[in-house]
Protein backbone atom coordinates (compact mmCIF):
# COMPACT_ATOMS: atom_id res chain seq x y z
CA UNK A 1 0.00 0.00 0.00
CA UNK A 2 1.74 3.57 -1.13
CA UNK A 3 1.34 6.97 0.52
CA UNK A 4 -1.76 8.09 -1.96
CA UNK A 5 -3.64 5.06 -1.16
CA UNK A 6 -6.97 6.78 0.71
CA UNK A 7 -5.92 3.96 3.42
CA UNK A 8 -2.91 5.60 4.03
CA UNK A 9 -3.90 8.88 3.64
CA UNK A 10 -6.91 8.26 6.06
CA UNK A 11 -3.98 7.16 8.82
CA UNK A 12 -1.81 9.89 8.41
CA UNK A 13 -4.65 12.42 8.25
CA UNK A 14 -6.15 10.83 11.28
CA UNK A 15 -9.07 11.16 9.39
CA UNK A 16 -10.72 7.17 10.07
CA UNK A 17 -9.37 3.59 10.94
CA UNK A 18 -10.84 -0.02 10.51
CA UNK A 19 -9.90 -2.21 13.06
CA UNK A 20 -9.26 -5.82 12.36
CA UNK A 21 -11.84 -7.07 15.36
CA UNK A 22 -14.25 -5.18 13.18
CA UNK A 23 -13.78 -5.49 9.14
CA UNK A 24 -15.54 -3.36 7.27
CA UNK A 25 -16.79 -1.03 10.07
CA UNK A 26 -15.38 2.23 9.88
CA UNK A 27 -13.97 4.74 13.10
CA UNK A 28 -14.71 8.04 12.17
CA UNK A 29 -12.12 10.85 14.17
CA UNK A 30 -12.97 14.15 14.56
CA UNK A 31 -11.30 15.65 11.14
CA UNK A 32 -12.68 11.98 9.42
CA UNK A 33 -16.04 13.09 10.95
CA UNK A 34 -15.71 16.85 9.88
CA UNK A 35 -15.49 15.98 6.25
CA UNK A 36 -18.03 13.44 6.32
CA UNK A 37 -20.34 16.17 7.50
CA UNK A 38 -19.35 18.80 5.06
CA UNK A 39 -20.61 16.44 2.56
CA UNK A 40 -23.49 15.34 4.19
CA UNK A 41 -24.09 19.07 4.58
CA UNK A 42 -23.48 20.22 1.07
CA UNK A 43 -25.96 17.45 -0.45
CA UNK A 44 -28.70 18.31 2.05
CA UNK A 45 -28.69 22.06 0.26
CA UNK A 46 -28.64 20.45 -3.26
CA UNK A 47 -31.64 18.04 -2.53
CA UNK A 48 -33.66 21.50 -0.42
CA UNK A 49 -32.98 23.36 -3.32
CA UNK A 50 -35.14 20.84 -5.81
CA UNK A 51 -37.41 20.11 -3.34
CA UNK A 52 -36.75 16.78 -1.59
CA UNK A 53 -38.28 16.67 2.26
CA UNK A 54 -35.65 14.80 4.17
CA UNK A 55 -36.07 11.60 6.05
CA UNK A 56 -35.15 9.14 8.50
CA UNK A 57 -35.89 5.44 8.72
CA UNK A 58 -35.05 2.63 11.05
CA UNK A 59 -32.09 0.41 10.47
CA UNK A 60 -33.26 -2.85 11.76
CA UNK A 61 -36.82 -3.93 10.41
CA UNK A 62 -38.72 -7.06 9.97
CA UNK A 63 -37.54 -9.98 7.74
CA UNK A 64 -40.93 -9.46 6.60
CA UNK A 65 -40.87 -6.72 5.03
CA UNK A 66 -37.73 -7.63 3.14
CA UNK A 67 -39.68 -10.79 1.84
CA UNK A 68 -42.81 -9.03 0.40
CA UNK A 69 -40.34 -6.79 -1.17
CA UNK A 70 -38.24 -9.38 -2.65
CA UNK A 71 -34.94 -7.92 -1.55
CA UNK A 72 -35.12 -11.35 1.25
CA UNK A 73 -34.74 -13.71 -2.21
CA UNK A 74 -32.32 -12.02 -3.87
CA UNK A 75 -30.76 -9.86 -1.44
CA UNK A 76 -30.81 -12.08 1.82
CA UNK A 77 -27.34 -13.95 1.59
CA UNK A 78 -25.50 -10.44 2.15
CA UNK A 79 -27.80 -9.17 4.79
CA UNK A 80 -27.44 -9.15 8.48
CA UNK A 81 -30.59 -11.09 10.14
CA UNK A 82 -31.39 -11.16 13.98
CA UNK A 83 -34.35 -12.64 15.93
CA UNK A 84 -36.74 -10.33 18.16
CA UNK A 85 -38.38 -13.04 20.26
CA UNK A 86 -39.96 -14.97 17.87
CA UNK A 87 -40.11 -12.41 15.29
CA UNK A 88 -37.02 -12.64 12.47
CA UNK A 89 -35.77 -9.16 11.87
CA UNK A 90 -32.86 -7.96 9.57
CA UNK A 91 -30.44 -4.78 8.98
CA UNK A 92 -31.57 -2.72 6.11
CA UNK A 93 -29.47 -3.07 3.00
CA UNK A 94 -31.04 -0.20 1.07
CA UNK A 95 -33.64 2.35 2.20
CA UNK A 96 -36.09 1.78 -0.94
CA UNK A 97 -38.45 -0.25 1.51
CA UNK A 98 -38.74 2.41 4.05
CA UNK A 99 -39.72 5.04 1.91
CA UNK A 100 -42.57 3.46 0.60
CA UNK A 101 -43.65 2.80 4.25
CA UNK A 102 -43.16 6.39 4.59
CA UNK A 103 -45.66 7.22 1.23
CA UNK A 104 -48.07 4.53 2.09
CA UNK A 105 -49.06 6.79 5.31
CA UNK A 106 -52.13 8.91 3.90
CA UNK A 107 -53.99 9.05 0.73
CA UNK A 108 -52.10 10.17 -2.05
CA UNK A 109 -53.54 11.96 -5.12
CA UNK A 110 -51.82 12.34 -8.19
CA UNK A 111 -51.81 15.95 -7.70
CA UNK A 112 -49.07 15.13 -5.07
CA UNK A 113 -46.88 14.10 -7.51
CA UNK A 114 -44.35 13.84 -7.85
CA UNK A 115 -43.21 13.29 -4.15
CA UNK A 116 -39.27 13.15 -3.66
CA UNK A 117 -37.81 11.92 -0.43
CA UNK A 118 -34.20 11.94 0.77
CA UNK A 119 -32.43 10.20 3.54
CA UNK A 120 -28.87 9.34 4.21
CA UNK A 121 -29.80 5.99 4.89
CA UNK A 122 -27.20 4.07 7.39
CA UNK A 123 -26.92 0.84 5.43
CA UNK A 124 -25.09 -2.79 6.54
CA UNK A 125 -24.20 -5.71 4.09
CA UNK A 126 -22.78 -8.56 4.55
CA UNK A 127 -20.22 -8.30 2.16
CA UNK A 128 -17.11 -11.14 1.77
CA UNK A 129 -14.19 -11.01 3.71
CA UNK A 130 -11.83 -10.74 0.53
CA UNK A 131 -13.89 -8.11 -0.98
CA UNK A 132 -13.59 -5.47 1.66
CA UNK A 133 -10.80 -2.39 0.86
CA UNK A 134 -10.74 0.28 2.86
CA UNK A 135 -13.51 2.46 2.43
CA UNK A 136 -14.28 1.84 -0.95
CA UNK A 137 -15.83 -1.57 0.36
CA UNK A 138 -17.37 -2.16 3.60
CA UNK A 139 -20.15 -3.56 5.48
CA UNK A 140 -21.35 -0.49 7.33
CA UNK A 141 -22.04 2.64 5.23
CA UNK A 142 -24.51 5.78 4.36
CA UNK A 143 -26.07 6.54 1.30
CA UNK A 144 -27.45 9.77 -0.07
CA UNK A 145 -30.78 7.68 -0.41
CA UNK A 146 -33.68 9.68 -2.57
CA UNK A 147 -36.46 7.99 -4.11
CA UNK A 148 -39.01 10.17 -6.42
CA UNK A 149 -42.70 9.06 -6.31
CA UNK A 150 -44.07 9.68 -10.05
CA UNK A 151 -46.05 8.64 -12.90
CA UNK A 152 -44.75 7.64 -15.92
CA UNK A 153 -44.77 10.72 -17.62
CA UNK A 154 -42.74 12.42 -14.92
CA UNK A 155 -40.18 10.23 -15.70
CA UNK A 156 -37.90 12.06 -18.42
CA UNK A 157 -38.13 15.10 -16.26
CA UNK A 158 -37.41 13.39 -12.75
CA UNK A 159 -33.93 12.04 -14.80
CA UNK A 160 -33.16 14.98 -15.93
CA UNK A 161 -32.66 16.63 -12.99
CA UNK A 162 -30.87 14.36 -11.42
CA UNK A 163 -28.43 14.01 -14.18
CA UNK A 164 -28.14 17.55 -13.93
CA UNK A 165 -27.24 17.50 -10.27
CA UNK A 166 -25.11 15.22 -10.67
CA UNK A 167 -23.27 16.70 -13.42
CA UNK A 168 -22.70 19.98 -11.13
CA UNK A 169 -21.46 17.96 -7.77
CA UNK A 170 -19.04 16.17 -9.71
CA UNK A 171 -17.64 19.10 -11.21
CA UNK A 172 -17.68 21.14 -7.94
CA UNK A 173 -15.78 18.16 -6.48
CA UNK A 174 -12.71 18.41 -9.09
CA UNK A 175 -13.81 14.91 -10.96
CA UNK A 176 -13.00 13.66 -14.46
CA UNK A 177 -16.29 12.88 -16.13
CA UNK A 178 -17.84 9.91 -15.06
CA UNK A 179 -18.28 6.39 -16.64
CA UNK A 180 -21.86 5.98 -17.51
CA UNK A 181 -23.32 2.67 -18.14
CA UNK A 182 -27.07 0.97 -18.46
CA UNK A 183 -27.71 -2.23 -16.09
CA UNK A 184 -30.24 -4.20 -18.28
CA UNK A 185 -32.42 -6.90 -17.28
CA UNK A 186 -30.92 -9.82 -15.08
CA UNK A 187 -32.09 -13.60 -15.24
CA UNK A 188 -33.49 -13.32 -11.63
CA UNK A 189 -36.00 -10.66 -11.78
CA UNK A 190 -39.51 -9.22 -10.93
CA UNK A 191 -41.99 -7.84 -12.94
CA UNK A 192 -42.99 -8.87 -16.36
CA UNK A 193 -41.68 -8.37 -19.69
CA UNK A 194 -43.67 -6.17 -20.17
CA UNK A 195 -42.48 -3.46 -17.51
CA UNK A 196 -39.08 -4.33 -18.20
CA UNK A 197 -39.42 -3.27 -21.88
CA UNK A 198 -40.77 0.18 -21.14
CA UNK A 199 -38.81 0.80 -17.91
CA UNK A 200 -35.45 -0.06 -20.28
CA UNK A 201 -36.79 2.08 -23.32
CA UNK A 202 -37.55 5.08 -21.03
CA UNK A 203 -34.73 4.87 -19.42
CA UNK A 204 -32.35 4.89 -22.09
CA UNK A 205 -34.65 7.58 -23.83
CA UNK A 206 -33.71 9.83 -20.74
CA UNK A 207 -29.90 9.07 -20.69
CA UNK A 208 -29.98 10.20 -24.82
CA UNK A 209 -32.24 13.27 -23.80
CA UNK A 210 -29.64 14.38 -21.22
CA UNK A 211 -26.39 14.24 -23.94
CA UNK A 212 -25.35 10.83 -21.85
CA UNK A 213 -22.91 8.24 -24.03
CA UNK A 214 -22.98 5.17 -22.24
CA UNK A 215 -22.39 1.27 -22.47
CA UNK A 216 -24.76 -1.59 -22.14
CA UNK A 217 -23.79 -3.64 -18.97
CA UNK A 218 -26.38 -7.14 -19.70
CA UNK A 219 -28.17 -8.74 -17.02
CA UNK A 220 -26.54 -6.18 -14.23
CA UNK A 221 -29.63 -4.50 -13.40
CA UNK A 222 -31.66 -4.71 -9.97
CA UNK A 223 -34.11 -7.32 -9.69
CA UNK A 224 -36.83 -4.71 -9.73
CA UNK A 225 -35.85 -2.40 -12.54
CA UNK A 226 -33.00 -0.69 -14.96
CA UNK A 227 -30.40 1.37 -13.73
CA UNK A 228 -27.61 4.08 -15.19
CA UNK A 229 -24.60 3.83 -13.22
CA UNK A 230 -22.01 6.76 -12.72
CA UNK A 231 -18.42 4.87 -12.21
CA UNK A 232 -15.35 6.69 -11.11
CA UNK A 233 -11.53 5.44 -11.41
CA UNK A 234 -9.42 5.32 -8.28
CA UNK A 235 -5.56 6.16 -8.67
CA UNK A 236 -4.77 2.70 -9.83
CA UNK A 237 -7.42 2.84 -12.66
CA UNK A 238 -10.34 0.50 -10.63
CA UNK A 239 -13.69 1.49 -11.20
CA UNK A 240 -16.38 2.09 -8.65
CA UNK A 241 -20.04 2.94 -9.16
CA UNK A 242 -20.76 5.97 -7.42
CA UNK A 243 -23.90 7.66 -8.30
CA UNK A 244 -26.28 5.79 -9.97
CA UNK A 245 -30.65 6.29 -10.59
CA UNK A 246 -32.80 3.24 -11.20
CA UNK A 247 -36.10 3.19 -13.14
CA UNK A 248 -38.70 0.61 -10.85
CA UNK A 249 -42.43 -0.16 -11.82
CA UNK A 250 -42.11 -3.34 -9.12
CA UNK A 251 -41.53 -2.71 -5.93
CA UNK A 252 -44.40 0.26 -5.14
CA UNK A 253 -46.91 -2.35 -6.35
CA UNK A 254 -45.47 -5.60 -4.21
CA UNK A 255 -45.54 -3.11 -0.91
CA UNK A 256 -49.10 -2.01 -2.15
CA UNK A 257 -47.91 1.50 -2.87
CA UNK A 258 -50.86 3.67 -5.06
CA UNK A 259 -52.44 7.11 -5.31
CA UNK A 260 -55.76 8.04 -6.87
CA UNK A 261 -55.79 9.30 -10.38
CA UNK A 262 -57.11 12.17 -11.97
CA UNK A 263 -60.38 9.52 -13.42
CA UNK A 264 -60.80 8.62 -9.28
CA UNK A 265 -59.03 5.47 -9.64
CA UNK A 266 -56.42 3.83 -7.76
CA UNK A 267 -52.73 3.49 -9.49
CA UNK A 268 -49.22 2.29 -8.76
CA UNK A 269 -46.50 5.05 -8.99
CA UNK A 270 -43.17 4.55 -10.72
CA UNK A 271 -40.55 4.30 -8.63
CA UNK A 272 -37.18 6.29 -8.92
CA UNK A 273 -34.17 5.46 -6.90
CA UNK A 274 -31.17 7.53 -6.87
CA UNK A 275 -27.77 8.41 -4.87
CA UNK A 276 -25.39 10.99 -6.25
CA UNK A 277 -22.47 9.77 -4.20
CA UNK A 278 -23.70 6.30 -3.18
CA UNK A 279 -21.68 5.73 -0.20
CA UNK A 280 -19.74 8.39 1.26
CA UNK A 281 -17.35 6.68 2.62
CA UNK A 282 -16.75 5.85 -0.76
CA UNK A 283 -16.91 9.70 -2.28
CA UNK A 284 -14.14 10.38 0.33
CA UNK A 285 -11.68 7.99 -0.48
CA UNK A 286 -12.00 8.81 -3.89
CA UNK A 287 -11.60 12.87 -3.00
CA UNK A 288 -8.31 11.89 -0.84
CA UNK A 289 -6.80 9.90 -3.91
CA UNK A 290 -7.62 12.17 -6.59
CA UNK A 291 -6.78 15.15 -4.77
CA UNK A 292 -3.38 13.29 -2.99
CA UNK A 293 -5.10 14.24 0.44
CA UNK A 294 -4.49 17.77 -0.05
CA UNK A 295 -8.12 18.47 -0.25
CA UNK A 296 -9.76 21.71 -1.88
CA UNK A 297 -10.19 24.45 0.37
CA UNK A 298 -13.91 24.15 0.92
CA UNK A 299 -13.53 20.42 0.95
CA UNK A 300 -11.22 20.59 3.95
CA UNK A 301 -11.96 19.36 7.43
CA UNK A 302 -9.76 22.16 8.93
CA UNK A 303 -9.38 24.99 6.14
CA UNK A 304 -7.01 27.71 8.69
CA UNK A 305 -4.12 27.10 11.47
CA UNK A 306 -4.13 29.95 13.41
CA UNK A 307 -0.27 30.01 14.91
CA UNK A 308 0.63 32.79 16.97
CA UNK A 309 4.40 33.43 17.30
CA UNK A 310 4.20 33.03 20.81
CA UNK A 311 2.22 32.48 24.08
CA UNK A 312 1.97 36.48 24.07
CA UNK A 313 -0.52 36.60 20.64
CA UNK A 314 -2.53 34.02 22.21
CA UNK A 315 -5.50 36.85 22.66
CA UNK A 316 -5.43 38.06 18.82
CA UNK A 317 -5.14 34.42 17.45
CA UNK A 318 -7.93 33.09 19.82
CA UNK A 319 -9.32 36.73 17.89
CA UNK A 320 -8.73 35.94 14.51
CA UNK A 321 -9.72 32.35 15.39
CA UNK A 322 -13.53 33.81 16.42
CA UNK A 323 -13.52 35.87 13.33
CA UNK A 324 -13.25 32.98 10.97
CA UNK A 325 -15.85 30.25 12.65
CA UNK A 326 -18.34 33.50 12.89
CA UNK A 327 -17.84 33.23 9.03
CA UNK A 328 -18.14 29.81 8.66
CA UNK A 329 -14.48 28.85 7.93
CA UNK A 330 -12.93 26.02 9.98
CA UNK A 331 -10.30 26.87 11.70
CA UNK A 332 -7.81 25.60 14.37
CA UNK A 333 -5.74 27.06 17.18
CA UNK A 334 -1.78 25.64 16.30
CA UNK A 335 -0.70 26.95 19.59
CA UNK A 336 1.38 24.17 20.98
CA UNK A 337 5.40 24.49 22.35
CA UNK A 338 6.94 23.72 19.00
CA UNK A 339 8.56 26.35 17.68
CA UNK A 340 6.54 28.61 15.29
CA UNK A 341 8.21 26.63 12.14
CA UNK A 342 7.53 23.01 13.04
CA UNK A 343 3.96 23.69 13.83
CA UNK A 344 3.66 25.66 10.16
CA UNK A 345 5.30 22.10 8.76
CA UNK A 346 2.78 20.37 11.05
CA UNK A 347 -0.19 22.21 9.74
CA UNK A 348 0.82 21.50 5.84
CA UNK A 349 1.36 17.68 7.05
CA UNK A 350 -2.08 17.79 7.76
CA UNK A 351 -3.02 19.11 4.31
CA UNK A 352 -4.55 22.01 6.01
CA UNK A 353 -4.36 24.90 3.10
CA UNK A 354 -3.72 28.33 4.91
CA UNK A 355 -1.80 29.02 8.24
CA UNK A 356 -3.06 31.89 9.61
CA UNK A 357 0.27 33.45 11.71
CA UNK A 358 -0.23 36.30 13.69
CA UNK A 359 2.31 37.93 16.51
CA UNK A 360 2.47 41.56 17.58
CA UNK A 361 3.07 43.86 14.80
CA UNK A 362 -0.42 41.75 13.13
CA UNK A 363 -1.86 41.99 16.87
CA UNK A 364 -1.25 45.89 16.58
CA UNK A 365 -1.97 46.14 12.77
CA UNK A 366 -5.34 43.87 13.18
CA UNK A 367 -4.00 42.08 10.11
CA UNK A 368 -2.90 38.35 9.40
CA UNK A 369 0.05 36.59 7.40
CA UNK A 370 -1.64 33.89 5.63
CA UNK A 371 1.01 31.13 4.45
CA UNK A 372 -0.81 28.56 1.76
CA UNK A 373 -0.31 25.15 1.57
CA UNK A 374 1.86 25.72 -1.48
CA UNK A 375 4.12 28.08 -0.85
CA UNK A 376 2.38 31.44 -1.22
CA UNK A 377 2.04 34.46 1.07
CA UNK A 378 0.12 37.40 2.09
CA UNK A 379 -0.51 39.83 4.58
CA UNK A 380 -3.62 41.05 4.90
CA UNK A 381 -6.28 43.53 7.10
CA UNK A 382 -8.18 40.69 9.46
CA UNK A 383 -11.45 41.53 7.85
CA UNK A 384 -9.98 41.13 4.14
CA UNK A 385 -8.32 37.84 4.66
CA UNK A 386 -11.53 36.47 5.95
CA UNK A 387 -13.49 37.56 3.16
CA UNK A 388 -11.34 36.03 0.79
CA UNK A 389 -11.37 32.61 2.63
CA UNK A 390 -14.95 33.09 3.27
CA UNK A 391 -14.88 33.53 -1.38
CA UNK A 392 -12.98 30.63 -1.28
CA UNK A 393 -14.91 28.58 1.05
CA UNK A 394 -17.69 27.96 -1.67
CA UNK A 395 -17.94 24.93 -3.37
CA UNK A 396 -16.20 24.38 -5.98
CA UNK A 397 -13.58 26.83 -5.25
CA UNK A 398 -10.02 25.73 -4.91
CA UNK A 399 -7.77 28.27 -5.81
CA UNK A 400 -4.50 28.85 -4.01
Amino acid sequence: MDDLDHRSLGTRLDLWHIQEDAPGMVFWHPRGNTLYRVLEDYIRRKMRRLGYAEVRTPQLLPRALWIQSGHWEKFGAHMFGFADGERAMALKPMSCPCHVQIFNKGLRSWRDLPLRHAEFGICHRDEPSGSLHGLMRTRGFEQDDAHVFCREQDVPNEVARFVALLSEVYAEFGFPEPEVSLSTRPAARAGSDELWDWAETTLAAAARQCGLSYTIQPGEGAFYGPKLEFALRDRLGRSWQCGTVQLDSVLPGRLDASYVGPDGDRAIPVMIHHAVFGSIGRVIAMLLEHHAGALPFWLSPDQVAVAPISRDHSDYAARVLDALEAHGIRGVLFDGADTLSRRIVAAHEASIPVVAVVGQREAQQATVSLRERAGAVSVLPLDDAVRALRQRARPGQDAE
